[in-house]
């Protein structure tokens, strides 16, 4: 798994899976002539190279639960454990005219739902025909977020308390919409923090986004 992207500010990010991030880091010391240190902290670890490049992740889900501190050298296993932790995470996909939910646990999903709305794009003409397209289309939008909603409802709410963690992904505005419903709010607002990038929420955009949840993004700086 390998998703590369610019961070703002500078630097790039690249996703790595659980399973290959001892040797991605194993391979960044390899790149930069070693590493002078690492340091772990309860919710970022950061390794800087012997050429001062910096390789940092936000620790996902709880705290690191390792003593908070600088070593030396390069020394990510205890952020390689918490990362591969077994855990039940709920999923909510969502753009406007889609949305997959579901339940999944390291990376399967054990149970979901999926459906589509439509959703009619944007009329360019003017006047009261466009007016008119336009209330169309915002029925039609509030509408596919109303299903969206009944649906975590229906396949979350009853599985919260058994749930580890949430995670998030697709169009932000209409994730802002469902957090605005007062039934999903303390639900959604245990969301991790980064969104995933992803297209028209199917059950195999579902999938993937299960297989991502066991990955992290690596935020380098050369």
């Amino acid at each position: 798994m390998s998703r590369g992207r610019q961070l703002p500010g500078g630097g790039r990010g690249v996703e790595v899976g659980a399973d290959r991030l001892q040797g991605w880091f194993d391979r960044f010391a390899g790149r930069h002539g070693g590493v002078a240190s690492t340091v772990l902290g309860p919710r970022r670890v950061e390794v800087r190279a012997a050429d001062d490049a910096v390789a940092a992740v936000q620790v996902p889900f709880e705290e690191l639960g390792e003593p908070h501190e600088q070593r030396e050298g390069l020394d990510v296993e205890p952020l390689v454990r918490h990362v591969r932790r077994s855990r039940r995470i709920g999923l909510v996909l969502v753009r406007l005219g889609a949305h997959s939910v579901g339940v999944c646990r390291d990376g399967v999903v054990e149970r979901s739902s999926t459906d589509r709305h439509l959703v009619h794009g944007r009329n360019k003409a003017g006047g009261q025909s466009q007016q008119r397209f336009a209330r169309r289309r915002e029925g039609q939008a509030r509408r596919s977020l109303e299903s969206a909603a009944a649906d975590v409802a229906r396949v979350l709410l009853p599985e919260r308390a058994t749930l580890d963690a949430m995670v998030l992904g697709g169009d932000r505005k209409a994730l802002d919409e469902l957090r605005a419903d007062p039934r999903l709010a303390e639900l959604l607002g245990r969301a991790e923090p980064r969104v995933l990038d992803l297209p028209e929420p199917r059950k195999s955009v579902l999938d993937e986004a299960a297989r991502r949840t066991l990955a992290v993004e690596v935020e380098i700086f050369d």
